[in-house]
């Protein structure tokens, strides 16, 4: 029974080896880069963290929504900033999480906080409908992406009139990957859309081809060239491991899931530059 010993702690040491060098591999190939972010003291100041409320991904009945690093990533930015901070979703209730989103091996170390963190797990459970949100008691509106917001956030006439109101208002918006559909319906104090003429980024046609996801109703580079935006992003062997931030006045973009530490550090760049 030796070799059966011996290849069982074959089988063991593999798995262990997979087990912890998969998550550093994965981020030295550019998931989740390493982006260091100085210390902030913006306290007073809110925000707010919109997702989606679809849990479906179109007809096939596999479950999707919110990207979990896209969310936990710039909550817990904003809170050591000394922000106060606030989620909601379109529909309000229980937020629906891309799987293993926040699990081996794409968890990151916000997700894994976010989880065993009551108050935020609180706010997962019960967020609040974008009909209730007064964008007026925000200092930023950030929104977070995954397949599910492809779903929901550009049809949603509540959240553009939620974003159209901050705009005005001088808030600074923000998003990350999919969640930048949640800006194409706004629009500017002219009555323009808000993104037209404006640099911004999201996820790419590429990578949405790459993950096999033509399925989603709305793409996010498509739809933002549509509103005569200047889109930017860049590239690698798959768009899955790029990453790239746009500042534009006070609309701050990231490409995908791999942007969420820069997008948030910019904006509370522009906060303390206020």
């Amino acid at each position: 029974m030796s070799w059966l010993r011996y290849s069982l702690g074959i089988i063991a040491l593999l798995a262990v080896a997979i087990y912890f060098g998969l998550p550093p591999t994965l981020k030295a190939m550019g998931f989740h880069p390493h982006h260091e972010i100085p210390e902030f003291d913006l306290a007073g100041h809110r925000a707010l963290i919109v997702t989606t409320s679809h849990d479906t991904l179109g007809e096939t009945g596999r479950a999707t929504g919110v990207f979990g690093s896209e969310m936990t990533v710039p909550y817990y930015v904003f809170l050591e900033a000394g922000l106060d901070v606030d989620i909601a979703s379109i529909k309000g209730g229980e937020i629906p999480v891309e799987p293993w989103s926040m699990s081996w091996p794409l968890a990151t170390p916000e997700d894994l906080r976010f989880k065993k963190d009551p108050a935020a797990m609180a706010m997962l459970r019960d967020s609040l409908p974008i009909t209730e949100v007064d964008p007026s008691a925000y200092d930023v509106i950030f929104l977070a992406g995954g397949w599910g917001a492809a779903y929901d956030l550009a049809q949603s006439d509540e959240l553009a009139q939620v974003i159209t109101k901050a705009n005005a208002q001088g808030a600074v918006l923000g998003s990350v990957c999919h969640g930048a559909l949640g800006l194409v319906n706004a629009q500017n104090t002219e009555g323009s859309p808000l993104i037209e003429g404006r640099r911004v980024t999201g996820v790419t046609d590429k990578q949405i081809k790459e993950l096999g996801i033509e399925i989603t109703p709305l793409h996010p580079e498509s739809e933002m060239r549509s509103m005569n935006a200047v889109f930017e992003a860049e590239t690698a062997w798959r768009d899955f491991f790029a990453t790239h931030t746009v500042v534009d006045g006070n609309l701050v973009t990231g490409q995908n899931q791999n942007s969420g530490y820069e997008t948030a550090h910019r904006i509370l760049e522009l906060l303390a530059e206020r």
